[in-house]
């Protein structure tokens, strides 16, 4: 009897622990925007409709790349939506893809998540200020007529960032850089303006050295434009 009584509490624990898992699952499905370095099941979701209606010609592997992005803002704006290769609400609304509650303040389909990943990759051996000036620069850009004015249009902007082109921007964010990108977006911009920045030790591009620097914080300068 005892044996018996143990093995279905057992088999209760197990069974509520998997439906936790299911049910966590589910939520979590549909929930976060899906953007460039997005991976899983939900991207491959987004490839074969794009495939299908003839908006995508590569590979539905669940990773989004260059071409999903490209796929992503033909849809976009062939639809009058946002065309910034991000698919938020209203992107995957128009997909037909069901759109869940969020679950908790930073996830994937947050800009402060984006742009943390964004100061990981760039900056995340600076000192606090520094990686809060890294996303003063990004959100500055998204404000000046050279540059995209999304987030995402800023990071992924083809050259613009070392880190997206080494794949560093796929790390998970520090908690750092999480707390750097909200005082970024909630307004702290140590550079007063600057759009560029650049560690002069590392620094290859020849441009870069037309550039007027303003401030140094770390081992990177800043500068709103040229000499």
């Amino acid at each position: 009897m005892k044996k018996a009584l143990v093995f279905m509490s057992i088999f209760f624990i197990v069974s509520l622990l998997a439906i936790t898992f299911y049910v966590d699952d589910y939520i979590a499905y549909g929930q976060a925007n899906i953007f460039w370095g997005s991976k899983g099941e939900e991207v491959k979701v987004v490839q074969s409709k794009l495939k299908r209606w003839g908006y995508y010609d590569g590979r539905v592997d669940g990773i989004y790349g260059y071409r999903t992005y490209l796929a992503i803002r033909k849809f976009q704006k062939k639809h009058n939506l946002k065309v910034d290769g991000i698919v938020g609400d209203s992107t995957k609304k128009a997909l037909g893809i069901p759109i869940k509650t969020k679950r908790t303040a930073i996830s994937r389909n947050d800009d402060i998540y984006l742009l943390s990943k964004a100061i990981t990759g760039e900056a995340r051996g600076e000192p606090y200020v520094g990686q809060v000036a890294v996303g003063a620069v990004i959100l500055n850009r998204t404000k000046d007529a050279k540059f995209p004015h999304s987030i995402a249009g800023v990071i992924y902007q083809p050259g613009a960032f070392t880190a997206v082109d080494d794949g560093q921007i796929n790390l998970n964010p520090t908690e750092t850089a999480i707390r750097a990108a909200r005082d970024a977006i909630n307004g702290w911009d140590p550079t007063g303006g600057a759009i560029y920045y650049w560690n002069p030790a590392t620094a290859t591009s020849k441009w870069i050295w037309r550039l007027k620097p303003t401030l140094k914080i770390g081992k990177h300068w800043f500068a709103k434009g040229t000499y």
